[in-house]
């Protein structure tokens, strides 16, 4: 039986409730199902910037790859991927990654307290395939490599101090990586078939030059449960690979976003369209959406990829596929298009992030609407957001 109608099936059979509670914290067990978004119903018709956006919601287009940013003398990067926002004095940055191949890296836009851009600049270069990453507590970008000997790399988005390779987080096919502030690990995603589910535990927190990998371990078929987690014998081995090296590490199809907020870290599972939940005290996991266990009409949410969450609770998930759409998932268990792109069929959702307000949403079309990694272009969206 195909496992998308069998886990519909099974579902259904056992009366599953919805989620229920306005706080992920005391939300109910059961993945998410589409229903009516907190933003309403997306425009008939794309703006001017080929954006659908509910009411009350506007688009600017900040950059376009190798095109000269406005008010500054830099050239946009190409195939722009993960991304982060940071606070800067009275203004804040949006820093984004550049995945092309053997010339990636990442750079930062600047903005004032207005949110005009006054400075943009380089701070990677001379890597490979940097696909997502994560910030830090203390205002760094971790900038990952997606290959199988990618490491982590820390940039420092505010002065562009020159970046330091963290190989103590493992060489791996990095995807993206989560911080938490209060058991002071690291959570990494791996972007393989069979790859896995891992934390730093750096020596001193706020120093990831030193530390222990380790990765999560549990049956891999299972859905739910309580996790363990096991030291990797040999986080940069060159010859065998961190997933293989503990028996009892459980495998995820792809992973790919990943974001922590309130003793939960969330990640993301492009092979099997999931969306996985963590609570970071108890090792308790759980999914959080999987678009084989929608009861009814189609899934709104597929491709999953990059995800982020705005102050309301709300979760924010890229299409990479779909029909390239940024949806929301609320913490009562809905989920519903916030945004789609038009005329980008070729092209992939990446980097979504919130200012430090809250009131904008940056992200970007990786391949544009050309379908090439030179024709990305980085947005803005304004509007009413849920805080």
């Amino acid at each position: 039986m195909d496992r998308r109608i069998f886990l519909r099936s099974a579902l259904v059979g056992a009366g599953v409730a919805a989620f229920s509670g306005a706080v992920w914290e005391t939300a109910l067990a059961a993945p998410a199902q589409p229903g009516a978004g907190p933003y309403g119903p997306l425009a008939a018709a794309a703006d001017g910037n080929g954006v659908l956006l509910p009411s009350g919601f506007t688009s600017r287009i900040l950059a376009r790859t190798n095109q000269v940013v406005a008010g500054t003398g830099y050239r946009w990067h190409g195939a722009p991927d993960g991304g982060a926002c940071f606070p800067n004095g009275s203004g804040w940055m949006y820093v984004s990654n550049c995945e092309l191949p053997l010339a990636g890296g990442a750079s930062v836009l600047r903005f004032d307290a207005s949110g005009t851009i006054i400075s943009a600049q380089r701070l990677l270069s001379g890597t490979s395939g940097n696909c997502a990453g994560g910030p830090t507590p203390w205002g760094t970008w971790l900038s990952c490599e997606e290959h199988a000997l990618g490491r982590v790399w820390e940039t420092y988005p505010a002065t562009g101090a020159s970046a330091v390779a963290r190989t103590a987080m493992g060489r791996f096919t990095h995807e993206a990586a989560a911080c938490d502030p209060v058991r002071q690990v690291v959570y990494l995603t791996e972007d393989k078939s069979d790859g896995c589910f891992y934390r730093f535990r750096p020596n001193t927190w706020g120093d990831l030059s030193s530390g222990t990998l380790e990765v999560l371990c549990g049956p891999t078929d299972s859905t739910s449960g309580t996790a363990t987690w096991q030291r990797v014998p040999n986080p940069t081995s060159l010859l065998r690979p961190t997933r293989r090296q503990v028996s009892a590490a459980k495998h995820f199809d792809g992973g790919e976003g990943c974001y922590y907020a309130n003793g939960l870290v969330w990640w993301t599972t492009k092979g099997d369209n999931r969306v996985w939940k963590l609570d970071c005290a108890t090792d308790a996991y759980e999914l959080a959406y999987d678009d084989s266990l929608v009861t009814s009409g189609t899934a709104p949410l597929t491709g999953v990829d990059n995800i982020t969450g705005s102050r309301s609770g709300d979760l924010f998930v890229a299409e990479d596929g779909g029909n390239l759409e940024i949806c929301v998932i609320t913490p009562d268990g809905v989920v519903a298009p916030f945004l789609r792109l038009a005329g980008h069929e070729g092209s992939e959702i990446t980097g979504p992030a919130f200012s430090p307000d809250g009131s904008r949403l940056y992200f970007s079309s990786q391949r544009g609407t050309s379908d090439n990694s030179f024709a990305g272009m980085t947005f803005e969206v304004k509007g009413p957001f849920r805080v």
